[in-house]
């Protein structure tokens, strides 16, 4: 048994999602020799993306990363709680927020303003110890991210506060907008506001750790980006940041997610037979349907409707009709089924399955979204190499 698996779903489980955890280990060993000179920040946002903070954590560690990053300080709390003791940052605060908590944990904690730096520092003088901190420059996405015209005033404010041992400036960074659409003129000019936010906090005699901007696209393309770290996140998990970058196999990628669910009811009906609410599919023949006991209560998208792709009996069939909040139909087109016949939403492709891709492509979304959005109600199933730990 994998001490760092949850106990795996019974094989009468309506559904589950098998995560590959030694797919995940070689990803991050395929990434990490993409950035050879950098260090590798495992992004297990979002419950690792869909896949399992704790247990992606910790195979992220086993496979060498030195970091690991999550969005929400009460994401790195859980993953303290559940034992993980290495460098872990988190970036997406609010006034108010558990500052404290994560100064005591040792967690590395982003500034991107003056309010957050007070924060930081009150926490510090609450815990008796330094916080830990990461300064963010905003070089052109627009979200989280100090102004280079406050960047001056902010890295000085750091700087006094580090004098006094309150905090330690332990990064300083940034994120890129559209390193996911190869040479777009964004990419060099963020980079050119860095290298001048990187001068400025030098100035200012701030000598940080680790300078890091590469996100998953950007590590893979983009080496003058890679600096002293790496943060990598959908990546990891062996899906592609962009289609137009390449297949996660041009980077030695491999998904890691496979969700499957066995069917509810197959039943023969006849020509003209209307399938799910409002009948958008009629059935254009005598024909086979089976069940399929998911729907957007378990993130499969609504949008999905008539047109996502699921493997049946070796072959690609089609949600007919709209998708339910627990469950869709697929029109087996006369084949021979049986409830409890596996159905495959996605996985590797290995077996001629659908991608996560395939099913971003099928609503027009991004496959981030589609691993993502599973719910809770499908259990996660930690397998090596497709063997049950």
């Amino acid at each position: 048994m994998n001490a760092f698996a949850p106990p795996s779903a019974p094989s009468s489980s309506r559904a589950h999602a098998e995560i590959d955890l030694a797919a995940l280990r070689s990803n991050v060993r395929a990434l990490r020799d993409r950035a050879p000179g950098a260090r590798l920040m495992a992004v297990v946002k979002s419950d690792g993306y869909g896949h399992g903070a704790v247990p992606c954590a910790r195979a992220a560690r086993e496979a060498g990363a030195a970091w690991l990053g999550t969005a929400t300080p009460e994401e790195a709390l859980a993953l303290r709680a559940a034992g993980d003791t290495g460098r872990l940052m988190c970036w997406l605060w609010t006034p108010g927020g558990p500052w404290q908590q994560a100064v005591e944990s040792d967690v590395d904690v982003s500034v991107s303003g003056m309010w957050a730096l007070r924060e930081a520092v009150a926490a510090a003088r609450a815990a008796g110890r330094p916080a830990r901190v990461h300064l963010k420059i905003d070089t052109g996405l627009g979200r989280n991210g100090c102004t280079p015209a406050d960047w001056p005033g902010l890295t000085a404010a750091a700087r006094a506060a580090e004098a006094e041992g309150l905090v330690k400036v332990t990064g300083l960074w940034s994120h890129f907008a559209c390193a996911d659409e190869p040479g777009h003129a964004s990419i060099a000019a963020q980079l050119e506001v860095f290298h001048e936010a990187l001068a400025v906090a030098a100035r200012a005699g701030l000598d940080p750790e680790v300078r890091h901007m590469a996100n998953s696209p950007a590590t893979l393309t983009v080496p003058e980006s890679h600096f002293d770290l790496v943060r990598t996140g959908i990546s990891m998990y062996g899906i592609s940041p962009s289609p137009e970058l390449g297949t996660p196999a041009d980077f030695g990628l491999r998904p890691v997610m496979t969700l499957t669910a066995r069917l509810a009811l197959v039943k023969r009906v006849p020509a003209g037979h209307g399938v799910s609410y409002g009948q958008h599919y009629v059935t254009p023949g005598e024909t086979t349907l089976g069940l399929v006991p998911v729907g957007y209560a378990d993130g499969i998208p609504r949008h999905a409707s008539g047109t996502g792709p699921v493997l049946v009996g070796g072959k690609w069939r089609t949600v007919a009709g709209r998708v339910a909040m627990d469950q869709f139909v697929v029109d087996l087109g006369g084949d021979s089924a049986e409830a409890g016949d596996e159905a495959v939403l996605f996985g590797p492709g290995d077996r001629g399955e659908p991608t996560a891709e395939d099913w971003a492509r099928a609503v027009g979304t991004i496959a981030y979204e589609i691993v993502t959005r599973i719910g809770v109600r499908v259990p996660r199933v930690h397998v090596e190499g497709g063997v049950h730990g």
